[in-house]
């Protein structure tokens, strides 16, 4: 959910230090004990982005493309770039009004749909037992496919139990292999663990260097639940992409403040799904499994947390 421009008007492509390197760069480091997704490209070398296994024992990789406001011809060439430099996660929601606009870049991807992994979202408007699956069929069929590899309860609303009874019927029945929320407090998710028979895989929120969660991440970690977080860059609000605390980091690095924003997810062990319409800017997020942010590096960023939500039409 990246915007192209902050509130100041500056372009983040003004901050690629060596955006020629970034577009080309091919080859990606993975991280600890992974598997990983191969770009299917004629090149000798290989896109690899590190996995973290969910809690039912599925596989998931730890960044993607997100598909806010990508619809249209935008849309289906971004995804389709995402996908031809190596990126197997794509992120939609029935409410981005973009599923139709990934299916068809999946599709012109020529990619086999087991070597993705699609998620998309079950908005307010369709919550309810009866609702929640037509919201998940109307979803799929926009998408080409017949199943999902992740649906979320976009946000908690509405009959959010009767919903999620039809995302365990949905995922029993092999329609999703992981099911999950989005949105949610630790109460919030708290009440719907506790009348479950199937625990949520995932919370996606609202998580970047000013707004930390750290009590969220805190919690989901003990619970076995994984953080996922949608505006990883703030879409440039507060001046992200301005900011001298990351943009010394960066230089440290010879990164930029979008991949030193990146790593600093990937090492608190949060998925990302940075969303970009220039194909530059998708490589370049790509490229962060090469370096390690150091310990001094992390606690500066810390420093930056504001404690509240910079997207406050959505509170």
């Amino acid at each position: 959910m990246n915007k192209e421009r902050n509130s100041n008007g500056m372009s983040r492509r003004q901050f690629l230090q060596t955006s020629a390197e970034c577009a080309a760069s091919a080859m990606f480091l993975s991280l600890g004990s992974t598997l990983s997704f191969a770009a299917p490209n004629t090149s000798t070398q290989k896109n690899v982005i590190p996995l973290v296994t969910l809690n039912n024992g599925l596989q998931m990789p730890r960044l993607g493309l997100g598909t806010m406001t990508l619809g249209g011809d935008v849309g289906i060439r971004c995804v389709a770039d995402a996908i031809s430099l190596g990126y197997r996660l794509i992120d939609t929601a029935m409410i981005y009004g973009t599923e139709t606009s990934v299916g068809a870049g999946i599709k012109q991807s020529g990619i086999k749909r087991e070597e993705l992994f699609i998620t998309s979202k079950l908005w307010k408007a369709d919550m309810g037992y009866e609702q929640a699956k037509k919201g998940f069929q109307t979803s799929i069929n926009k998408l080409g496919t017949d199943y999902l590899d992740l649906y979320l309860i976009h946000r908690p609303a509405g009959d959010i139990k009767g919903s999620w009874k039809a995302m365990e019927e949905l995922y029993h029945a092999g329609k999703i292999k992981a099911i999950g929320v989005s949105n949610f407090d630790p109460a919030q998710l708290e009440d719907l663990i506790a009348s479950s028979d199937v625990k949520p895989a995932i919370n996606q929120i609202e998580t970047h260097a000013f707004f930390q969660e750290g009590k969220s991440l805190e919690y989901l970690k003990q619970h076995g639940v994984q953080m996922e977080a949608w505006a990883p860059f703030a879409e440039g609000r507060h001046g992200l992409f301005t900011n001298a605390t990351l943009a010394t980091i960066g230089k440290k690095y010879n990164k930029t403040i979008a991949q030193v924003s990146l790593r600093w997810h990937y090492q608190r062990g949060i998925i990302a799904i940075p969303r970009s319409s220039q194909k530059a800017h998708i490589a370049e997020n790509l490229n962060i499994f090469d370096f390690s942010l150091e310990d001094s590096d992390m606690a500066s960023i810390s420093t930056l947390d504001l404690n509240t939500t910079q997207f406050p039409e959505w509170s």
